[in-house]
């Protein structure tokens, strides 16, 4: 059985008896309160295999005698209770006004650690997270809240596009390839992804915007494949929309001319 090194539960959760005004549990003493959370801009966070990911949390705080600061943040899976995030116990509050400041929290995933988070398949935590915090007052008012906020951590995705030939006559088909991957954070290698919808897409030459041409789906390896016939010298791309647990992908344009 592996180690539980990177394992989290909801922060005390059941013993937590009040609630805010946005729904989320809490408990603490005086008026100290969070007013706001946005995490990483308010955008998903993707994870890939190899390269250590950064993100914000950014908690709004508000208190009649102003904010010290954040005594403590965690961040795991909503449904599991898991995390692979980790906080370096910093924060930098910005001051907004005299009882309300702004602070940020920074988060650190290592894909290396991903696979000790969980016993049994660790890529199970992509999807929504939940941000837990405790904040401080100047006055000593501290506030435990739970479930500030929810976002997504995502599996990274790969998509490439192969035309071939590139070069053809007018009104000739040609085959448009390629294969959509996603990051497994077991392995921390890349694997197709199958029965997925992906666009492919077009932009005639000089123009400035891809358009869709169809959809096509995944086989059982993550490949695709389809036939066109072109009229017009452009680029061909796939497109992948993302999923709630994989992120977006738009693949390299491959340039076809006609003879």
């Amino acid at each position: 059985m592996r180690g539980r090194t990177a394992w989290a539960a909801a922060g005390g959760a059941a013993a937590l008896v009040l609630t805010t005004a946005t729904g989320a549990h809490a408990e603490g003493r005086g008026d100290v309160r969070v007013v706001k959370t946005v995490v990483n801009g308010g955008g998903n966070v993707i994870v890939g295999t190899a390269k250590t990911i950064t993100y914000p949390i950014d908690i709004t705080v508000k208190d009649n005698s102003g904010v010290k600061g954040l005594l403590h943040v965690s961040t795991f899976s909503k449904t599991l209770l898991y995390r692979f995030a980790t906080w370096n116990d910093e924060s930098r509050c910005t001051k907004k006004s005299a009882t309300t400041s702004v602070c940020r929290a920074t988060m650190t995933i290592d894909p290396a650690w991903i696979a000790d988070s969980d016993d049994i398949d660790s890529n199970r935590l992509a999807g929504v997270w939940q941000v837990n915090v405790t904040v401080q007052a100047k006055d000593g008012d501290y506030w435990i809240s739970d479930d500030i906020a929810d976002y997504k951590v995502k599996r990274a995705a790969r998509l490439t596009t192969v035309i071939a030939p590139e070069k053809v006559a007018k009104n000739a088909k040609v085959t448009v390839t390629g294969k959509l991957s996603r990051a497994n954070w077991e392995d921390l290698k890349y694997h197709g992804y199958p029965g997925q919808q992906v666009r492919l897409q077009f932009k005639k030459k000089g123009a400035a915007h891809y358009g869709t041409v169809r959809t096509v789906t995944t086989n059982g390896t993550g490949q695709l494949s389809t036939k066109v016939t072109v009229t017009s010298a452009g680029s061909w791309r796939w497109y992948f929309p993302g999923t709630t647990t994989t992120s977006l992908k738009t693949a390299t344009g491959d340039t076809l001319d006609l003879n």
